[in-house]
């Protein structure tokens, strides 16, 4: 990776270790199978069924299909479909995940595969200041934008700044999700980086936002390092960067339905109908499955997949690569 990567490995190994995970060993190489025999080979003993003895077997259905590819961006945290402008969103950290360097910026994205502003939102200009945003979320017309230990609140439209919502005690806000009643809600991970690498704060919690005011919806060490929230009809669900878990919380802040996928270092998650899509680092995966239920993968092969979105006009999957600076859209079968 660029400027990030020593920082965010040091994060992943620190995760895996507290946790007791190891990476996966790599996939047996398929079975050899042997040559065709040649013509002077003796017969065998049984004669070989007919084509028609037994019927062909269906082809398995395609997997996500690449629509996309979006490149020249700087760690790319989180894409968000802005469907009201048709439009993906996406933070771009440009520098440490938790350096107050006042160098982060959002780009905006068509789907035709283009990128129409790099820096729509850009640190320094405009009286912008964004030091390095990851989650974001949408409603009433305002993006908001998490940045380590404030909320950052811009314009819709024209993306000028709209102030900033403090979260007293926090560390490293993460990722944002948006209710239909309008509130936000937004997780923090527990983590710093230091010299040393990186230490746990344990502040790890999450917080729902109403109308500017702040208010903790559950807090402590035991939520195992809290990353991708999204609101559901069965409530707000969770998945942890740390623990590798996923589940939702209740109306008394204790987790509920907590299932495992089989990768670790969980960061993004969706929700499409009763399933949930969610991504892990340790095994460069994306996850389908439900809550409380098992998991599986979806799509293999996606280095560093941070926090996803979803187009819901075209049925994509939106997936920022964040150690190689790219977003990809795929359409889902």
């Amino acid at each position: 990776m660029l400027r990030s990567a020593s920082a965010l490995s040091l994060a992943l190994a620190f995760v895996l270790s507290a946790c007791g995970g190891e990476t996966p060993p790599p996939a047996a190489p398929p079975p050899v199978t042997s040559a065709a025999p040649s013509a002077s080979a003796a017969p065998s003993a049984e004669p070989a069924p007919s084509a028609s003895a037994a019927p062909a077997e269906p082809a398995k259905p395609a997997g996500p299909q690449s629509v996309a590819k979006y490149t020249g961006l700087s760690e790319p945290e989180s894409v968000l479909y802005d469907a009201d402008n048709d439009r993906y969103l996406v933070s771009n950290i440009n520098g440490k995940p938790g350096d107050k360097d006042n160098n982060g910026f959002i780009s905006a994205l068509a789907p035709d595969g283009t990128v129409t502003a790099l820096k729509w939102i850009e640190a320094g200009k405009n009286k912008v200041k964004l030091n390095a945003p990851k989650g974001l979320a949408i409603a009433g017309g305002i993006l908001y934008a998490a940045d380590i230990d404030v909320v950052r609140k811009f314009d819709l439209k024209t993306g000028d700044p709209k102030g900033s919502i403090a979260i007293p005690g926090s560390t490293f806000l993460n990722d944002l999700a948006s209710g239909p009643d309008g509130k936000i809600y937004v997780s923090d991970s527990g983590i710093k980086f230091t010299d040393k690498g990186v230490e746990p704060t344990k502040t790890d919690a999450v917080y729902a936002i109403e109308k500017g005011k702040v208010k903790t919806l559950a807090k402590g060490p035991d939520l195992g390092g809290p990353n991708g929230v999204i609101m559901t009809d069965k409530g707000l669900v969770v998945v942890t960067f740390g623990s590798g878990e996923v589940y939702r919380i209740d109306e008394k802040g204790k987790k509920q339905d907590v299932s495992k996928p089989p990768g670790g270092a969980l960061d993004g998650v969706i929700a499409l109908g009763d399933s949930l899509l969610v991504t892990s680092w340790q095994t460069a995966s994306i996850y389908k499955g439900t809550l409380g239920g098992t998991f599986e993968v979806v799509l293999a092969d996606q280095k560093s997949p941070a926090d996803i979105g979803y187009d819901t006009k075209r049925g994509r999957l939106l997936v920022p690569r964040m150690q190689e600076d790219t977003v990809e859209a795929f359409e889902l079968k």
